[in-house]
């Protein structure tokens, strides 16, 4: 748990040295969570250079295309009309244990050295995609050690409390549990969405405020896929007025029937198999990377799975699937169709 908070801790940490100025010549930022690599880049893009010095002492490199040897000789350069150099480095595929398709030859020899004595006016940042790096290898070994390194991994439920908490101490703000709670189940877990809605709530509260529940729920919009979501979640624990108003809302607004039918299929398959999936005895996180679902969404799934047993899941699913042949084949009107099929699912 204390390897988890650390790493959690150390996108904010880094942001906050780099909006200091506080440079490390090195950096390596690696995972498949590519929000986190991309802020701590642009950061770096808007604070080692200004607009003027970008032009001359800015440069981007993809090691699938250029020799590292090329990029270690721009790194060496001095800086021209200015004290920095920054310089991005895409796809040190080198770092992993897969092999590249296009095969360019690196001079690693040349980077190990570059490493332990780089350049003090140039700042490097390697960017890597890959959802892990080959610890063997005497390289990344070497660049883990000399770099600023920032793990960048999807983040669980409780990652993603501690991630908001964090989110709202960089942005001078409090955020209440209630709040978290409420905001995740809005929002989601895409990051990109929660940051937005944090800037949104931070500037609303002002610098030393905090967030509420009632802060979060007046002022972030439920999307077409949250108002479906609370609709199922209704249609587990069988309140039909909630279910019905919640429709009707969604028809007064034009939303598509057939598009609220696929996303209730959606929710609903994603429920049954993560019922079957952990039924076999599988945990909520394997289970998420077997779907490939984020695994707050998992988890979500997994308790109203329990109001249901498979057999009734399986009855859904059957009674969803023939009303969408209704939708295509005109045999009912798009929204009477999709209402009865509501009724349905709540007799089941």
């Amino acid at each position: 748990m204390y390897e988890v908070w650390e790493r959690e801790k150390r996108t904010v940490s880094i942001i906050k040295k780099i909006k200091s100025k506080k440079f490390s010549p090195l950096y390596l930022l690696y995972g498949t969570e590519s929000f986190l690599i991309n802020e701590v880049k642009q950061k770096l893009m808007s604070n080692v250079l200004t607009n003027d010095e970008s032009e001359f002492n800015y440069s981007a490199y993809d090691l699938e295309e250029t020799p590292v040897e090329l990029v270690i000789e721009d790194a060496e350069t001095y800086p021209f009309m200015g004290e920095k150099k920054l310089i991005i480095v895409h796809n040190p595929v080198f770092l992993t244990a897969v092999k590249p398709k296009e095969k360019v030859e690196h001079n690693l020899k040349k980077l190990e050295e570059y490493l332990t004595n780089p350049a003090p006016y140039t700042v490097m940042a390697f960017t890597a995609n890959y959802e892990k790096l080959d610890e063997r290898k005497k390289i990344t070994k070497l660049i883990k050690k000399h770099a600023e390194v920032l793990e960048a991994k999807p983040l669980n439920e409780v990652q993603l409390k501690n991630w908001i908490k964090d989110r709202a101490v960089l942005y001078n703000v409090e955020i209440e549990d209630p709040a978290i709670e409420t905001l995740l189940f809005m929002a989601g877990g895409d990051l990109m969405v929660l940051n937005e809605e944090l800037i949104k709530l931070s500037l609303y509260v002002g610098e030393g405020g905090s967030i509420t529940e009632e802060t979060v729920k007046s002022l972030i919009s439920r999307s077409l896929e949250q108002n479906v979501f609370s609709l199922t979640e209704n249609v587990v624990k069988r309140k039909s007025d909630e279910v019905l108003r919640i429709y009707y809302d969604l028809m007064k607004q034009n939303e598509e029937p057939i598009k609220i039918l696929s996303l209730i299929a959606g929710q609903f398959r994603l429920i049954y198999q993560v019922k079957e999936l952990t039924g076999r005895g599988y945990n909520q996180k394997h289970v998420a990377g077997m779907l490939k679902v984020h695994p707050y969404r998992v988890k979500l799934a997994a308790g109203q799975g329990n109001s249901f047993s498979n057999e009734e899941l399986k009855a859904i699913i059957h009674l969803i699937a023939e009303c969408d042949i209704t939708l295509k084949t005109g045999g009912l009107d798009r929204s009477v169709a999709v209402e009865l099929l509501l009724m349905k699912i709540l007799k089941k």
